[in-house]
């Protein structure tokens, strides 16, 4: 992508130095080790800053190149590959989630009393990417189906994504499908959509239709020896992965200022490529290469002459999918003021209520160590924020949306 200047697509070029002061603050208070930023307006690098250090005890300080564990962030990634089948005629958002994984078949929703009925209608593929099948994650704690979740197979990186899902037909739904949005491992199951509609592995499908098109050089399942020195270190709250680990518990030890160095390798392993492809989390990757990806959405699917999707699918998968009845949404109690939920991502539908500058239609989502990005399709502005800090619930993402608002002149 090119660099330019903020003035050259309409942004004060003193106002985006703002940015930087801003995210040093947040490694000077120890509040990050590190922060990488990137912006870009109508496909104009703007703005590019590394901040602190990769690894903090080691004195290695932040890179452009530096690489991150993207958790969530992975899943925009896999509802886009999915949406190229849906192109091409290969499957529908409403057919049943049955048809390409049997094991699911005879799925059941668990009811207040602690009884397992028949659900009024089927799991179906849109259902997995808006978080509404009724899924839930293992460390989600307002239904009773996610804590049953933390001996399933799914967070082990040594069982296979197919092994893994088959798994889930021991757990019953929390809701009936549709009724509700509850973030979950819904695109787990998309992603093994995949690979059953595909005939390919989910890492293999993902390099071909996304990875190498776009350039992105360094995202995958895995990080090659070579690169393994460019890995930023995690810090924060205990690994949410960790099936004894819960958001409220999180949020707790955040607010008591926990905040220590992890060991990731078990959970988000850097050589287990192999079998650790998982549709809600896994990929690694740079903000460089997030960008990209991040651009081609903001073009309606096309980067640097590449096209992926078209523009009315990618217009169609960022659109709010929920009915007025769940929005806005919330995560274990935490609001998202002024957000529905397309394919995968949240979508902006009252900027008002959001508390922060922007459009109506921005989407975009976040990962559990803290990664971020941005699409303001109305105003043209891609942003990605990089730091590998678990559960944190500080919101620099937000100081820097609002920092790059305010930077827009015309």
């Amino acid at each position: 992508m090119d660099k330019g200047s903020g003035g050259s697509v309409g942004m004060s070029a003193g106002r985006l130095e703002r940015i930087g002061a801003a995210m040093q603050g947040y490694v000077d208070r120890g509040i990050y080790a590190g922060i990488n930023t990137v912006v870009a307006r109508r496909g104009v690098v703007v703005q590019q800053g590394q901040y602190g250090f990769r690894d903090k005890e080691a004195g290695l300080p932040m890179a452009a190149d530096t690489i991150f564990r993207l958790y969530s962030m992975t899943k925009p990634v896999v509802c886009t590959a999915l949406m190229t089948l849906v192109e091409e005629g290969r499957l529908r958002l409403f057919d049943p989630v049955a048809r390409y994984v049997p094991a699911l078949a005879g799925l059941t929703v668990l009811r207040p009393d602690g009884s397992r009925t028949a659900p009024a209608r089927p799991v179906m593929v849109r259902d997995l990417m808006t978080h509404t099948s009724g899924l839930s994650y293992h460390f989600l704690e307002e239904t009773l189906v996610g804590p049953m979740y933390a001996d399933g197979k799914l967070l082990d990186p040594t069982v296979s994504l197919a092994e893994a899902i088959d798994d889930l037909a021991r757990y019953p739904l929390a809701f009936e499908p549709g009724s509700r949005w509850h973030y979950s491992i819904g695109i787990d199951v998309a992603a093994r959509v995949i690979e059953v509609v595909s005939g390919e592995t989910l890492a293999d499908f993902l390099r071909g239709r996304l990875f190498e098109p776009l350039g992105m050089v360094d995202t995958g399942f895995e990080v090659p020896e070579a690169k393994r020195s460019r890995l930023a270190a995690m810090y924060g709250r205990p690994d949410l992965i960790d099936p004894n680990q819960t958001f409220q518990k999180s949020l707790t030890q955040w607010s008591g200022g926990v905040n220590d160095r992890l060991d990731v390798a078990r959970t988000y392993p850097v050589n287990a490529g192999t079998t650790f492809q998982r549709g809600g989390h896994g990929l690694f990757g740079t903000a460089g290469d997030y960008l990209r990806f991040a651009q081609m959405l903001a073009n309606g699917g096309e980067l640097e002459g590449v096209r992926i999707l078209g523009s009315r699918t990618l217009a169609f998968m960022h659109s709010n999918h929920l009915p007025k009845s769940l929005v806005p949404i919330a995560l274990d109690g935490v609001p998202f003021p002024g957000y529905g939920f397309g394919l995968g991502s949240r979508v902006a539908i009252d900027v008002a209520q959001t508390g922060v500058p922007g459009s109506i239609g921005e989407f975009g989502w976040a990962g559990a160590a803290k990664t971020y990005y941005w699409v303001d399709p109305v105003e043209q502005v891609v942003c990605v924020f990089m730091t590998q800090s678990m559960s944190s619930f500080d919101l620099p993402e937000m100081d820097l949306r609002a920092l790059v608002c305010a930077a827009i002149e015309d």
